[in-house]
Parts: C-alpha cells; sequence; structure tokens
C-alpha cells in the first residue's frame, strides 16, 4: 500500500492505494494560501492519521509516499525549487519531510507529470505513447509520458506548456489559464461594452466560471472571451505536436471542464486547421479521464514505481 499527496495552490488531497487506479481511502481539504506553505504542512500533519484511520490501516502497511506538488521540483535533491501560488516553499526539503513525518520513503514530482503518468497508466491514455498530458485550470501546465516514464529532461521539469509565447508575445496562461481568461475580461469590461455589460449582469468582478457561463448562454463577450483562450491553446498545442507528435493529448483542470461542444470540438478542430501536414491526423485531443483526483492517483502510481515495482 502507498501514500499519495497531491499539494496544489487551491487544493489539499491524501490517498491510500495500491498505485494501480483504485483508491481505499480519500481526504481532501481547501489550501488557506494565506497560511502559506506552514499551513499548508500543519493540515498535512493532522490528515494523515485521519486518513490512515478511514483505511483501516497504519503506517507499518505503507511502502512508501508519492507526491505531486503545484510547482517545479528538483529530482536530485527532492527539494521544492518554488511554489508560483503560495508562499513559504522556496527550496523546501519535501521529499525528507514527507518522510520524517510519515516513517516511510518519499519521492516528490511536479503535479502535471504525475497527472500524466496516471492517465498513461490508469486513464485516457491507457496503451498510447507518447502521451500529452495538459492541465487547464487556475494554471497550465504539461507532462510528457514516454512509455511508462515520465520526461522530465535534466531533472527540474520539461514541456511547460503553460510559459510558451502565444499571440502577441505573452505566455499561454495569460489567455487561457482560469486567471488569465478572467484577469483579460476584467481589463476590458473598462473600454469594450460587450464585457462591460457582462460585468454588470454579474455584479461583480468577472471570473473564468463567468466566462464560461455566459459563452454557453450565446453572449458575446463570453464567446469572444473564450475564442481567444481557444485561439491561443491551439496555438500552443500546434507547437508542441510538431516537436513531440504524441499519439494522444489528454487534457484535464477545471477550464476543460466546459466540455466537448464548448472546448473540446472548436479546440480540435483550431488544432487540425493549422496541423504540419505529415502529422495530420496522428494526434488526437480527448479529456481526462480520472478527474479530479489524478494528481493523487499518479503519485501513488510513481510511489509504486519508486519503491514497489
Amino acid at each position: 500500500m502507498y501514500l499519495g499527496i497531491e499539494i496544489g495552490g487551491t487544493k489539499l488531497q491524501l490517498g491510500v492505494g495500491r498505485g494501480d487506479g483504485t483508491l481505499e481511502a480519500l481526504w481532501r481539504g481547501a489550501v488557506d494560501s494565506a497560511a502559506g506553505g506552514e499551513g499548508i504542512r500543519r493540515r498535512i500533519v493532522t490528515a494523515v492519521p485521519e486518513l490512515l484511520t478511514t483505511a483501516g490501516l497504519t503506517h507499518a502497511d505503507l511502502r512508501g509516499a508519492g507526491v505531486g506538488f503545484g510547482g517545479p521540483t528538483d529530482d536530485d535533491t527532492q527539494r521544492i525549487i518554488k511554489s508560483h501560488h503560495v508562499a513559504g516553499w522556496d527550496d523546501f526539503p519535501l521529499a525528507a519531510w514527507v518522510s520524517d513525518l510519515t516513517r516511510i520513503p518519499t519521492v516528490i514530482c511536479n503535479d502535471a507529470d504525475v497527472a500524466g503518468l496516471a492517465e498513461a497508466r490508469h486513464g485516457a491514455g491507457r496503451g498510447l505513447s507518447p502521451l500529452f498530458y495538459v492541465t487547464v485550470g487556475t494554471g497550465i501546465g504539461g507532462g510528457l509520458v514516454i512509455g511508462d516514464t515520465m520526461y522530465r529532461g535534466c531533472g527540474r521539469g520539461a514541456v511547460e506548456i503553460g510559459h510558451v509565447r502565444v499571440r502577441d508575445g505573452d505566455i499561454l496562461e495569460s489567455y487561457a489559464a482560469g486567471w488569465g481568461i478572467a484577469a483579460r475580461a476584467n481589463r476590458l469590461a473598462d473600454t469594450d461594452d460587450r464585457y462591460a455589460a457582462l460585468r454588470s449582469v454579474v455584479g461583480r468582478s468577472l471570473t473564468a466560471k463567468d466566462i464560461a457561463t455566459a459563452a454557453a448562454a450565446g453572449d458575446p463577450a463570453g464567446r469572444d472571451a473564450l475564442d481567444v483562450a481557444l485561439d491561443a491553446l491551439a496555438e500552443a498545442l500546434g507547437q508542441m505536436i510538431k516537436l513531440l507528435c504524441p499519439r494522444r493529448v489528454v487534457i484535464g483542470g477545471g477550464v476543460s471542464l466546459m466540455g466537448d461542444g464548448l472546448f473540446f470540438e472548436p479546440l480540435r478542430r483550431r488544432v487540425a486547421a493549422a496541423a504540419f501536414p505529415p502529422f495530420a491526423g496522428l494526434t488526437d485531443i480527448v479529456p481526462a479521464a480520472l478527474g479530479e483526483v489524478v494528481v493523487v492517483h499518479g503519485a501513488l502510481a510513481l510511489a509504486r514505481q519508486r519503491f514497489g515495482g
């Protein structure tokens, strides 16, 4: 049995399982960003025994732990490089800290990378290689799995598609991540009547969820904002496909939950229209299959890969 931990910018989840795509128990909590990394660590200290009690397990039943962290990590030192969402994580020795807490060996990695591993092993990418995973949510992250192995470049991560520059030279996240969609919409609400009208109806600053709801209803501001996001995402995916030509792209994250008609079909059309002709039709684009627990599954799969065989 293994322990899997997801540490994100807004979400903290812990699960126990065999790393085979099933969970024996799950603990879920929100992240208080104001409390910083120390606050998250305090939650983990209390969450681990609660989770084990729920599962009817003890520390002695665990062979190892895996952690998917919402930020860049160093494979060699097993330390956090930085969190872009929560203070108090810079150069933190997370694997050693979890090992001290749980008394079991621990391995850490970026959350998008382990999510890609989970989808490759147990989800929408099973049996397909190479697999490219993208999470489009609060931020945008990427993970590449070749065979059964995460591609990690020189050991500090790779395929950071959210930081690819698109359109007018800004990064993809600024157009298509949840924060980017909201920020652009609220800027335009000061100068564009379509966005001003939508903000007036909502009665507060616009969020990415507001944009999705408005786009589904045919609102002109919502449709425009979604078109811009999809154009940017399609451009970045097109660049990635030209370089890597994966067999499948799996997309998860809150923004992708807009669904097939609003998100996936128009995205597929855009990518196909700009495809490099020799690669046309080789890469399909599908929704992620493992939902909100994908990172926990990935952390468990990583722990099993590292400590169990």
